[in-house]
């Protein structure tokens, strides 16, 4: 069993601490160790050092190495382009093709929050020991908390099977991120899941399914898998991968198969995807204040806000509902329930060229 890390993308919606060389992923945001670390904390019971699989960009190779030190070299893939996570998913499957042909790969963002790993691990078994039944793709669901339009959401159908007491539910349809108004159908209308983008499959189910979905992915992962020099030659891979299309698995694949399965995942998850959410897990005093790594905080009648400031002090006084976030070149301050809005802040440096700051 190979476990499968997915270590790309922005984390726009973190700046001012997330930025271009050192994404969400890379940051401690929540716990003592990095979001990618506590990726790996989490399988590495599962499946060794040796069977971990890291895929991530030119742009934060160099920091992910530094962060991971343990994992083999040749077991972080570095992609010449950003191309998705189709693209990402497909060139994993060969690597682990390349070193035990069929095997169940289990497939993770590398910046997601579990809260009870224990219970993570137990669900992620019952889904590999599926996984060798038969071909399918396994996906895990996780129970909406409101109509979200950040996830994709999944149509749980019967009762499959049960493994370990754990029962395994056909999927009746994939809806990926729909509208705030379809969301809200979906929430009532009941038996809809949050599609955690975590699966597990075998390779040759995903390859099998990557070529009836993705034919033109299909035919440069086989250029890629003759061409073994392809793998060591940043030109000819750069090449192959601009072949590549720009698509997310879900779209490419999952909203088209029919051999989905679908297990609920109640272990405490969270995708993190704003500081609204990372406010909303993490531990509160008894006036609702979240402080991280703040050098000394003033409270005066303040109440629910976030406060991430290392080097200075930072003073609430008749507030609430605010996020703060300084750093050593950017100060944040926004509106809780707006921080979805950060990435437009981004967005702005980017159309005015304010590298420095992204």
């Amino acid at each position: 069993m190979f476990a499968v890390i997915m270590a790309g993308g922005k984390g726009s919606r973190f700046w001012p601490r997330s930025r271009n060389r050192l994404p969400k992923h890379l940051l401690d945001i929540y716990g003592d160790r990095t979001l990618i670390q506590e990726t790996v904390e989490r399988v590495l019971p599962l499946v060794g050092r040796e069977n971990i699989l890291v895929i991530t960009s030119i742009q934060h190779a160099e920091e992910l190495r530094k962060q991971l030190p343990k994992i083999p070299e040749t077991n972080i893939f570095v992609e010449p382009l950003g191309r998705n996570t189709a693209p990402c998913i497909g060139v994993a499957a060969l690597m682990v093709k390349r070193l035990t042909e069929d095997d169940v790969m289990i497939v993770l963002p590398s910046d997601h929050i579990v809260k009870n790993v224990h219970e993570f691990r137990r669900v992620v078994e019952v889904a590999a020991k599926m996984a060798t039944q038969g071909d399918y793709l396994i996906t895990i669901g996780i129970t909406p908390t409101g109509p979200e339009t950040g996830y994709g959401y999944i149509k749980m159908g019967t009762v499959m099977t049960i493994i370990d007491d754990e029962p395994i539910f056909s999927v009746e349809a994939m809806i990926e991120k729909p509208s705030i108004e379809r969301a809200r159908v979906l929430i009532k209308e009941g038996g809809y899941y949050w599609n955690s983008g975590m699966f597990v499959w075998r390779v040759s189910t995903i390859m099998r399914a990557i070529e009836r979905y993705l034919p033109r992915l299909y035919e440069g992962l086989a250029h890629l898998e003759r061409n073994r020099k392809a793998w060591k030659d940043i030109e000819i891979l750069t090449e192959v991968y601009r072949r590549f299309p720009n698509i997310s698995i879900d779209y490419g694949v999952m909203e088209k198969a029919e051999n989905i399965l679908l297990l609920r995942g109640n272990f405490g998850w969270s995708d993190v995807g704003s500081w609204d959410a990372l406010y909303q897990i993490s531990e509160r005093d008894e006036n609702g204040i979240v402080t991280r790594d703040v050098k000394k905080l003033i409270a005066i009648n303040a109440r629910n806000c976030y406060a991430y400031s290392p080097q200075k002090l930072v003073s609430f006084v008749d507030v609430e509902d605010l996020i703060v976030v300084d750093t050593d070149d950017a100060l944040l301050v926004c509106r809780r329930g707006f921080s979805q809005d950060v990435r437009k802040v981004v967005e702005t440096l980017e159309l005015e060229g304010e590298s420095d700051f992204l």
